[in-house]
Order: structure tokens, then sequence, then C-alpha cells
């Protein structure tokens, strides 16, 4: 995890006057690249604390020095295809998701946090068989958790074909477009109780 730890320390400085009991988006590039968060949500309180880069693994590891100290109202998290990237199996990164869950449980009781899926992306289409039962793995385990929601924008993101929709993505096929965003903007909308 030492490779984070810069880029770690620069984002709890950037947000250390960010008001407290906001909505809190946490994760990896998907999130640290949201620039448009602000204007996405007008009139919630947003704090953007995603960080480049980051797996699943690492937003644990990072539990409590970057979101612990938000006292967050909800939590909109995203990472794990990251993990998949670096060859972890989907059961490797069910664990991660389970460490984080009580991690959840025993420092923040009772905020809701909202799970977006692992996303289908052009750059890894090869592992798309792993991103779904990883999905499923997780999905499964937020059934049983209260205060946890499943947030599926997996399928939303593919076209007719059942292949990733290329005006979602960027040049590199991985990182969201401004459309991409949209999308999960829109998504994210129509669950209550985020802000």
């Amino acid at each position: 995890m030492n490779w984070y730890e810069d880029e770690v320390r620069q984002l709890q400085q950037r947000v250390a006057n960010a008001p407290l009991q906001s909505t809190v988006f946490y994760g990896s590039s998907s999130i640290r690249l949201w620039s448009t968060l602000a204007q996405d949500f007008p009139g919630r309180q947003t704090v953007n604390i995603g960080f480049g880069g980051s797996t699943l693994a690492a937003c644990s590891w990072f539990f409590d020095d970057l979101l612990v100290p938000r006292n967050p109202k909800s939590v909109v998290f995203y990472a794990g295809d990251n993990d998949l990237g670096d060859q972890r199996n989907p059961e490797e990164v069910y664990l991660f998701f389970c460490t984080l869950v009580e991690k959840m449980q025993e420092h923040l009781p009772g905020v809701p946090l909202y799970f977006i899926s692992i996303k289908p992306s052009l750059a890894r289409w090869d592992l798309i068989e792993r991103i779904r039962y990883t999905n499923t793995l997780i999905a499964h385990k937020i059934t049983k958790l209260p205060h946890f929601t499943y947030v599926d924008i997996h399928s939303l993101m593919l076209d007719a074909n059942k292949r990733p929709r290329k005006e979602l993505f960027e040049a590199d096929g991985l990182h969201l477009s401004p459309e991409g965003y949209r999308l999960w903007t829109e998504v994210l909308n129509r669950h209550e109780g985020i802000f």
C-alpha cells in the first residue's frame, strides 16, 4: 500500500475543511476523476475522497484514515475492477469487500453505503466473467446487510449486443466520459437516502 501514501496524505489535506455529515464518494479513479460531482448533485453536500488506481483492498486499508474522519451521512462507493485487473480472483475481491463491511459496521454503524457495481469496460472486457461473478458475490452479501444498497450500473452500461457502450468511456476504454458520469448520476438519483 506504500505507493498510495503520498496521494492519500494530499487527499487528507485537501478535504480537511470539507463539511462533515456529507455524502462521501469513496473509491478508485472512477470516483477520483468525477470532477463534476458538485454540479451533478446541486444543492447537496458531497465530498470526493477517491484516489487513483486504488483497489478495493486499498480502500479497506485506508478506511480509518480517509473515511472515518469525514463522519459521513452516507457513502457512495466504487472499487473492485483494479483488483481484478491486478489478477485478483473474484473471491479475493469479495473478501476485501467483507473487510470494508466490517469496518463500516464497527466505525460507522448505521451509515448507509451504496455500492456501485463493478463496471463493464472496453479495456477490461477480457475480465467480464470475473467482473460479473464478483458483482454477484457482493450483491448477494448486500442482501443480508441493513443500510447497504447494491447500485446496478452494469447492465445499463451495455449496448444491445451486450458490449460496453463506447460513448460512456474515454479513449482509454476504461475511465468514464462525461456521458458515463451522466448515466451514473441518473442512476444514483433514483436511490432515496443517499443525500
